[in-house]
């Protein structure tokens, strides 16, 4: 694949590289778009507003505790994956996740850089969520419904960076890397990848897709400034524990923030 490099046959490594990217994302963030389409499309043609239907996440799997306790985990794990498969087709090009910047070479500055990401695009993306549903622009979106565990708080942080982790390594550091490659400007692979995260959102409505794309232009300014995934991966999850914890912790308290109707 990309370790053949262009200086065989140019034209077929682009090809070999296209495909590459389309089996990757077929495996995982562009099969979730491709479902996610399809939500958003059920929810538009239900006989229900926008803003009154909700989209779930973290939902449990069995109502059996340590039947949903095994569901969560193998779900966890398994989407670990898709990071393996990339560190793979990295080392097979001469590189690694380190040419990325996925290591803890810096880690006081990644969680500066991270934290302070976090509560910017946090602040803001609430707000955007929230004018979003009250002009029936998005559904109400439900962080978790798992059951009052003790499994229930761990599963979600660990979820919260599965999510860090996943999508800053493959939506962003592979997707620029293999985009770059294949000859696209920075600001035509900064909008490739901003359009795939946006549109694996999009089953949370249109705030979540515009929100979500925002953000993804910010990541990659940031990530092509910094040359490190890591300060996103700090960022984005730190963004989905608040949110994942806040909703059973804070939520409850805020009258402000949509609950389902």
């Amino acid at each position: 694949m990309a370790a053949a490099g262009p200086g065989g046959d140019p034209a077929r490594w682009r090809t070999l590289l296209r495909f590459e990217v389309l089996v990757v994302l077929a495996l995982s963030y562009g099969r979730s778009a491709a479902y996610s389409l399809v939500d958003i499309l059920g929810k538009l043609t239900a006989h229900k507003a926008l803003n009154q239907q909700a989209a779930q996440i973290n939902t449990p799997s069995s109502a059996r505790p340590w039947l949903d306790l095994t569901y969560q985990v193998l779900d966890l794990t398994y989407g670990f994956t898709v990071v393996a498969l990339v560190a793979y087709l990295l080392l097979r090009e001469g590189a690694s996740l380190r040419t990325i910047g996925f290591d803890f070479a810096d880690p006081a500055r990644d969680w500066a850089r991270g934290a302070l990401l976090a509560a910017g695009i946090g602040s803001a993306g609430l707000a955007l969520y929230v004018a979003a549903v009250k002009m029936n622009l998005n559904a109400t979106v439900v962080p978790t419904t798992l059951a009052d565990t003790w499994y229930r708080d761990p599963i979600l942080v660990i979820q919260a960076l599965k999510n860090g982790v996943g999508e800053e390594v493959v939506v962003l550091g592979y997707l620029l890397r293999r985009f770059d490659q294949l000859g696209l400007s920075p600001l035509k692979s900064d909008l490739a990848s901003s359009l795939v995260r946006g549109s694996y959102h999009l089953y949370q409505g249109f705030g979540g897709f515009v929100g979500n794309f925002v953000m993804g232009m910010i990541f990659c300014r940031a990530y092509r400034r910094w040359g490190r995934v890591m300060p996103l991966v700090v960022a984005h999850t730190l963004i989905d524990t608040v949110t994942f914890l806040g909703w059973i912790y804070l939520v409850p308290h805020l009258g402000w923030i949509p609950r389902p109707q």
